[in-house]
């Protein structure tokens, strides 16, 4: 019972999460709907998508204030960054095959080798950066500077290819937003399914008044969300835990960062995979992959730099333990070696089908094997860990 309840509370997160994203969705496609395609994908709906980390991480910081709830946040950014680049993917690419839309799908390998290059890149500032037995409220500035950096480089890049469009005579033409074509029916029904659209929008043709409602709105659930999404995997991780009228349970007693890796980052992830999935459906398919990419560096770079940069700005600096220190080299030099072996499976060729589909899968297997062996003391995987801790220290990143 004592796993059940905060397992039932974390499923309802998902769905107000899966529903409050969806309505974001809506509304910053239509703020960003005069952005290029790859461009949108890496920088607008990866933001939308990534909101459910930024509150994730900020609630663990400010709930438990200590390096533990930093830790959790560093969880849940690294867990979702790998979700982010292995099951999203596949998981749009398996459902537009299943639908029999194509047999495989034809990505940019530009796109993909400019997003993963710059994943790559931001993860390594990121290995580096937030290596130290004390954090500062810089660490958390230059880690949202990095992301400034990302987006005036993708913006930039934008406009180049406009301006070749131009001297090549070919029209640059500002792009029609397209929304739901299907009637909207009764508000009271939005209301019993949270379906946002139906409440904001409706029948009426969406504007910017209306899409900056949304937008506000949307963003507001699913901070609300995420706090409770936040206390479950604290009941998960801890040794008891009291629910007020109902009593005191156990919980599973393992750090919360190994918790945080695979139900928050699972969780939070929900909108990402929504979006990524009706990309590949409409044929954007450059956008469904770069939306998984640039959700990446938004969740390590934004989602992790803001609530650090708020929370040493008030509290002053952040004092993480020796072991602690090792917990979190140990993680972020295994996203980095996952993430540099998910950019070469990207990049190998012009189509991405079942095959690849299925590699990137059995590889976030295999992750979840990891962590929870890791959480159980299992020795294999303590002896991957000491490896990997070992590599960093020698190296003088931890």
């Amino acid at each position: 019972m004592g796993i059940i309840i905060p397992l039932l509370l974390i499923t309802f997160c998902c769905i107000i999460i899966w529903r409050a994203g969806d309505g974001f969705m809506i509304a910053s496609e239509y703020i960003g709907r005069n952005l290029s395609e790859g461009v949108r994908g890496a920088t607008i709906n990866a933001i939308a998508s990534s909101m459910p980390e930024v509150f994730t991480s900020l609630f663990f910081l400010f709930i438990l204030k200590d390096a533990e709830g930093f830790s959790g946040g560093v969880g849940t950014t690294a867990g979702s960054a790998i979700f982010n680049g292995m099951v999203i993917p596949a998981s749009a690419v398996l459902t537009v095959i299943a639908m029999k839309m194509t047999k495989r799908v034809e990505v940019s390998r530009k796109v993909m080798m400019r997003d993963g290059i710059a994943l790559i890149i931001a993860e390594l500032i990121f290995l580096i950066l937030i290596s130290g037995a004390t954090l500062y409220w810089y660490h958390g500035l230059l880690l949202m500077l990095v992301y400034v950096a990302y987006i005036v480089f993708m913006f930039a890049t934008m406009k180049r290819s406009q301006r070749k469009e131009k001297l090549e005579g070919k029209v640059v033409e500002e792009k029609v937003f397209e929304s739901s074509e299907e009637p909207q029916g009764p508000f009271l029904k939005g209301l019993l399914t949270f379906d946002l659209e139906r409440i904001f929008i409706g029948n009426n043709r969406i504007s910017g008044k209306r899409a900056w409602s949304l937008l506000v709105f949307s963003t507001v659930s699913i901070a609300l969300v995420c706090y409770f999404l936040v206390l479950a995997c604290e009941w998960v991780g801890s040794d008891t835990y009291t629910i007020a009228g109902l009593g005191t349970f156990d919980g599973l007693g393992i750090p919360v960062m190994f918790v945080a890796l695979i139900l928050a980052s699972a969780a939070s992830s929900f909108p990402d995979t929504i979006i990524s999935i009706k990309d590949a459906k409409r044929g954007q398919y450059d956008d469904a992959i770069s939306n998984a990419l640039g959700s990446n560096i938004f969740d390590i770079c934004f989602a992790l730099g803001f609530p650090l940069l708020v929370f040493t700005l008030i509290y002053g600096p952040l004092h993480i333990p020796p072991e602690m220190v090792d917990l979190s080299s140990e993680l972020r030099f295994l996203l980095w070696l996952l993430t540099v072996l998910m950019v070469v499976i990207f990049v190998s060729g012009t189509y991405f089908g079942r095959r690849k589909s299925f590699l990137l899968l059995g590889l976030y297997a295999l992750f979840v094997l990891y962590i929870v062996g890791r959480g159980s003391g299992n020795e294999i995987s303590q002896s991957i860990a000491d490896w990997l801790v070992s590599v960093v220290r020698f190296f003088r990143i931890g």
